[in-house]
This record gives structure tokens, C-alpha cells and sequence, in this order.
């Protein structure tokens, strides 16, 4: 019964690997190759999803059958017992569809939003930054605003911007600029917010769903140590903890009851006291081990068919 076992495979993915990830202490140690499990983990569920939905719809229609297994040869057909799949078929092809149309619908949804907020804060940096009499917007990848608050952040688009205050200006010293302009660009060439859109509507489409939602609370933290490693590996792990306790000294977040962006206490203390990275031989093999996962649903269903051609 292949669709039932890709079912309980994805049903047990999404439920065990949030259990595994938080019990690991290595994510820390290894933001990107952690981003990498994690992608793979919500690929594999998904996968089970979508092959399962294509069996099943295959089984519940002729006019799909034809179309999944139009290369195929009939013995490979009848290898999957497709008749035997009975009255419950098409339900389940059906609440599996619905579940895809529902992704897209939110996925869209989220990049509309995203759009729209990427907007609003060029709409704002350009009212920040007015333009002299005679002068023309040029698209300077970088934009320095007025303000009494020190921040720095990235603008992502067809022209993306780093914009900084004058008093992040003020703040920050020596090389702790550079420190956080490189941690921006690292965002940037990692193209870190597409994930983070993908995350966010996954979690909103499927609250329900652990894998989701924990995908969602962990590429927001391991996007910004990822981006902290980048601009420590130049600028040294000193400066950019002290770059970042310069741009959030004034919000409260290293106070006994931080209000907001908790996680950057926890930043600066593994900056300044990292632990030691995993061996180049255990990252490689965990690379491999969790690029296997989205492997595993395909291996599933094609065994019925390799083993016709045998």
C-alpha cells in the first residue's frame, strides 16, 4: 500500500524531526548545514504528499493514470495494483489536492504580503531620504537615514539597499560597520528571504502541522547565526558581538525581561564563547544523510515499478 505508507513516512517526519532538532545541540555550532536539514525535512513531507496525492489520483481516474504512467510499460502498471486501491482513492486524492491548492493559495498570499511590506519601507526610506533639488535616485546600494535609534537592515529586490541610521553611524566603530554590512550581504546572497517567506506560509497554511511551525521558529534564528559567522569569519567574532550590542543596546534586550529579539543575548554569548565546529567529516556525512530524506518517498514508490521491470 504504497500511498498509506508515504502518508505515515511524511505523517512521522513532521512529527519526529522537530523532537530531534531541538534535543540536538549541533544547530548552533552548524546554522547553515542545520537550514540544509531542515529544507530537506519539510521537502520529504511534502514529497509524501505529492506522490501519494499522484498514485492515489492515478488510481481514483483513468484520464490521470494515463498521464503518471504514460512512459511506463504495462507491467509496471499492474505492479501497483491500482484497482485494489478501492472506494478510498479518490477522498484521499482529493483531501491531498485540496492540501497542495492550499499551499499555493498561501504561499502567494505571503509573497504578496512580503511584497507589499518591501514597498511600504522603500515607500518610507524614500520619504526618509528626499532627493536635493537637481538630483536623481541613482539605486546606491547603500542609504544612510537620519534617526536617534541605531539600526542597519537590508532591502531585498531587483536593487537591494542596506540602509543605516546616523546614530548606528555613530555607534558603531572601527571595523563594527563592515561587521554588519557583511552580515546583511550574507542575508542577501543566501537569498535568506525567500526561505523565511516559504517558512512563514507553511506555518500559516498548516498550524497544526509541528514540522511547519518549528521550521518556521528555526530558520529565524539559524538565518541570523548564519549571518553572524559570515561577518565574524572577516571582521573577527569580537567585532561583531560588539556591532551587535551597539545596534540593541537601547531596545532592552539584554535586560533581566527583554521585550523583544531575545535571541540576541544568546547571539553575542556564543559569538564571544563559540564552541567548536563539527569535523569536516561528520558535516560532510550529515549532508549526505539528510539529502537521502527526500530520496526516501521516491525509493517507496518506484520499488513496486523497478521490481516489475526485474
Amino acid at each position: 500500500m504504497v500511498p498509506f505508507a508515504l502518508i505515515v513516512l511524511g505523517a512521522l517526519a513532521a512529527a519526529v524531526a522537530p523532537r530531534l532538532m531541538a534535543r540536538a545541540s549541533w544547530p548552533d555550532r552548524e546554522p547553515v548545514l542545520a537550514l540544509w536539514v531542515w529544507q530537506c525535512v519539510v521537502a520529504g513531507v511534502l514529497l509524501c504528499c505529492v506522490l501519494a496525492m499522484s498514485l492515489s489520483a492515478a488510481a481514483a481516474w483513468e484520464a490521470v493514470r494515463g498521464n503518471v504512467f504514460a512512459l511506463a510499460p504495462h507491467g509496471v502498471i499492474e505492479a501497483y495494483a491500482l484497482g485494489a486501491y478501492g472506494s478510498w482513492a479518490a477522498p484521499l486524492a482529493v483531501l491531498l489536492a485540496c492540501g497542495g491548492a492550499w499551499t499555493a493559495v498561501v504561499l502567494t498570499r505571503e509573497v504578496r504580503a512580503a511584497r507589499a511590506r518591501r514597498k511600504r519601507r522603500r515607500a518610507d526610506v524614500a520619504l526618509r531620504s528626499p532627493l536635493l533639488p537637481g538630483e536623481e535616485r541613482t539605486g546606491d546600494p547603500l542609504v544612510v537615514l537620519e534617526g536617534d535609534r541605531a539600526e542597519a537592515w537590508w532591502l531585498p529586490g531587483l536593487s537591494p539597499q542596506l540602509v543605516v541610521t546616523t546614530a548606528a553611524l555613530r555607534r558603531l566603530k572601527g571595523q563594527q560597520l563592515d561587521a554588519v554590512i557583511a552580515h546583511e550581504k550574507g542575508h542577501a546572497r543566501a537569498r535568506h528571504h525567500l526561505l523565511l517567506h516559504c517558512a512563514a506560509a507553511l506555518a500559516v497554511g498548516f498550524p497544526q502541522v509541528p514540522v511547519f511551525a518549528a521550521f518556521q521558529d528555526q530558520v529565524h534564528r539559524l538565518v541570523e547565526l548564519s549571518a553572524d559567522d559570515i561577518a565574524s569569519r572577516r571582521f573577527g567574532r569580537l567585532t561583531t558581538a560588539l556591532a551587535l550590542v551597539e545596534l540593541n543596546e537601547d531596545r532592552g534586550v539584554f535586560g533581566p525581561h527583554p521585550a523583544q529579539c531575545a535571541q540576541v543575548p544568546a547571539r553575542v554569548d556564543r559569538l564571544l564563547s563559540p564552541a567548536p565546529r563539527l569535523t569536516p567529516g561528520r558535516r560532510l556525512g550529515m549532508t549526505a544523510m539528510a539529502a537521502l530524506v527526500p530520496v526516501v518517498p521516491l525509493l517507496i514508490t518506484f520499488v513496486p515499478g523497478l521490481s516489475a521491470l526485474t
